[in-house]
């Protein structure tokens, strides 16, 4: 542990990791939950801004359909974000991709500050869709940027950085949004455009830090770049294991040109590998935990906690989320990627069985809402401790340079789109299903559970060659997907 946090420390690269993810994942978390605090204020918005125009105050599912838009628009503007990811970063290389993008992200600011002044809800849904496609093609690129630049003997650790900068963002969002800072009528517009700022500050810092040493040695074929970028961002050195691993990789793809998201979907030799990913976010995605973030309130007030104590304890599990990511990204290089994964994914099973206890049982005495409480705590704990954190990584590792931009962005593709069903089905779940609904997620925990114990291979220590090659073994009932003859391998 020692040695690795050592090796964080030699060179830029620590700084080179907090300024891709102020640009990156941070605005990503942040505009996720910080649009809940402001909500009041904007449908006050929307209803005074109806009556300068019309003369009369809107219908109440009018003021409900033009809310939603704002916050379903922003899930869209991601979805495309991340689908434009591997075309810009293959034009531009990763380092000019992400300074443009922080262009995206300041547009955004500029629209939803002149909003209030304009007079108009259309700019606050304009600036919320552009800020997810800024968030959407920033996490992508920060993901591939850090995969391409990490070490293999830390990478994981590194790449599970950007998981744990989505949850100082929504943190921050938390935070931000209390009465006391901005979360008050007067400044509702300001708080939706505080990420900008720290777009400015990525834009002025990143010029300074070199481009990813992995493109630039397979992609650009340029050794010496590499060589002085591996030096820049992790201290002196030769790099001989690093240099000699890409170079293996850039034998395997030499000639090869990036695959499209189409190809990437037909290649039978990578079919596990998205399979593998499917399983994993999807099971992420829809096992509750997302939902707890977004929903909080909602079911805080159904397990019986105080109206007024409700804004603490999203606050308390804000720091919660920030704390495990950390705890995760220090784990995972010593225990691996699969025990996280399928003891997060036991762990939370187990969890949502006695929430589903706890919320039936929430008027039998007064301690049981805190009981719930606990075992919210121990969800998020499980959850952004494993399945989470340990995703962000495994989507740039199961994949070879040739693969991998494609691939994150189907990847944040899936994640997008899991997201804005969550955001519809979610309300209409709990108030069908009430406490019953956490029956369904732990089906889902349990399937995650299943899928990474007994199938999924570990990545721990091995190259991206190792990993790809390790995938083409699997077989199911004798059979592979891989066009060539598979090798027998238990996992």
């Amino acid at each position: 542990m020692e040695t690795l946090l050592r090796q964080l420390t030699r060179g830029n690269a620590l700084f080179f990791i907090l300024i891709l993810g102020i640009g990156g994942s941070f605005q990503n978390g942040f505009h996720i939950v910080g649009v809940s605090s402001p909500s009041p204020f904007i449908q006050s918005f929307i209803n005074s801004t109806w009556y300068e125009r019309y003369g009369e105050l809107p219908p109440p599912q009018t003021v409900t359909l033009i809310w939603s838009a704002i916050v379903s628009t922003y899930a869209i503007g991601g979805l495309l974000g991340a689908l434009s990811a591997k075309f810009l970063t293959g034009m531009l290389g990763r380092k000019r991709a992400m300074l443009g993008n922080n262009f995206i992200s300041i547009v955004a600011a500029a629209v939803m500050l002149t909003s209030k002044a304009a007079s108009s809800f259309e700019c606050i849904i304009l600036a919320r869709f552009v800020f997810g496609l800024s968030a959407g093609l920033g996490v992508c690129i920060q993901s591939i940027y850090l995969a391409e630049s990490s070490p293999q003997k830390i990478r994981g650790m590194v790449t599970l950085t950007t998981a744990t900068f989505t949850s100082i963002g929504k943190l921050s969002g938390q935070f931000f949004g209390l009465s006391e800072i901005l979360g008050r009528e007067e400044h509702w517009n300001i708080l939706l455009s505080v990420p900008a700022c720290l777009s400015v500050v990525q834009l002025l810092v990143l010029p300074f830090f070199p481009e990813a040493p992995r493109y630039l040695l397979i992609e650009k074929g340029d050794a010496e770049a590499c060589r002085k970028a591996l030096q820049s961002l992790w201290g002196q050195g030769e790099y001989k294991q690093e240099m000699e691993g890409m170079a293996a990789e850039q034998s395997v793809v030499k000639g090869v040109r990036p695959k499209s998201l189409l190809e990437l979907l037909r290649d039978r030799s990578v079919r596990w590998q998205l399979i593998s990913m499917a399983v994993i976010y999807g099971c992420t995605q829809f096992s509750a935990s997302p939902t707890i973030s977004v929903f909080s309130f909602d079911i805080f007030l159904k397990a019986g906690i105080p109206r007024e104590k409700i804004r603490y304890v999203t606050l308390g599990i804000g720091a919660t989320e920030v704390l495990s990511s950390i705890s995760c990204g220090l784990m995972i290089e010593h225990t691996g990627r699969r025990p996280l994964l399928w003891g997060g994914f036991g762990a939370m099973s187990a969890i949502q069985v006695f929430l589903t206890i706890t919320l039936n049982l929430k008027d039998s005495s007064y301690w049981v809402p805190y009981i719930t409480v606990v075992l919210i705590i121990l969800l998020i704990i499980s959850y952004v401790g494993g399945p989470v954190g340990v995703a962000t990584s495994l989507s740039t590792e199961l994949f070879i340079q040739s693969y991998r931009p494609a691939a994150v962005s189907l990847m944040s593709f899936q994640r997008w789109l899991s997201f804005s069903l969550i955001g519809l089905v979610f309300p209409f779940l709990i108030e069908a299903l009430e406490s019953y609904c956490f029956v369904l997620f732990a089906s889902v925990s349990l399937l995650g559970f299943l899928f990474t114990f007994f199938i999924l291979p570990e990545t721990k220590g091995k190259t991206l060659v190792e990993i790809s090659e390790e995938f083409k073994a699997i077989t199911v009932c004798g059979k592979s997907f891989s066009e060539d003859e598979p090798v027998e391998t238990k996992l």
